[in-house]
């Protein structure tokens, strides 16, 4: 795959979407996952995070509409894009795609929103989004 602009923290994520005002995060997560795990919250930037899932609940199958859906959402190829998932897997490989397609500013998110697993096999306490202390909302 082609190499994408780099891997970034949620923190300096957060950052560079209050600085730039055409940064956009992409959750692509499931609908599931947005539901009932959370999502990150923009508010105070002004901003929503698009969502548009790698792949499709409950198959898990690769979304083939993934690149139109987001080209869908407004925009254009030099826009920063900061791809989020839940550990940093699924949203690598959709920056690398986006790259591959002419996008010039695509991130990764490191540890996603929730991180890897704890001690306890528990994810969101020790690295991504929610562990960050960044703004998210559930439900």
């Amino acid at each position: 795959m082609t190499a994408y602009a780099g891997d970034i923290s949620p923190r300096d994520t957060w950052e560079k979407l209050s600085q730039s005002p055409d940064a956009r995060l992409v959750d692509v997560r499931t609908q599931a996952e947005w539901q009932f795990v959370g999502v990150p919250d923009l508010s105070a930037l002004e901003k929503q995070p698009l969502l548009v899932s790698w792949q499709v609940f409950p198959t898990m199958a690769r979304n083939d509409g993934f690149a139109h859906q987001l080209a869908a959402q407004g925009i254009t190829t030099d826009t920063p894009l900061y791809f989020l998932c839940r550990s940093g897997v699924r949203s690598k490989a959709a920056a690398e795609l986006m790259t591959s397609l002419g996008y010039s500013q695509c991130w990764n998110v490191t540890d996603g929103f929730e991180g890897p697993l704890d001690g306890t096999r528990h994810r969101g306490t020790q690295a991504g989004w929610k562990a960050s202390d960044l703004p998210w909302l559930q439900g």
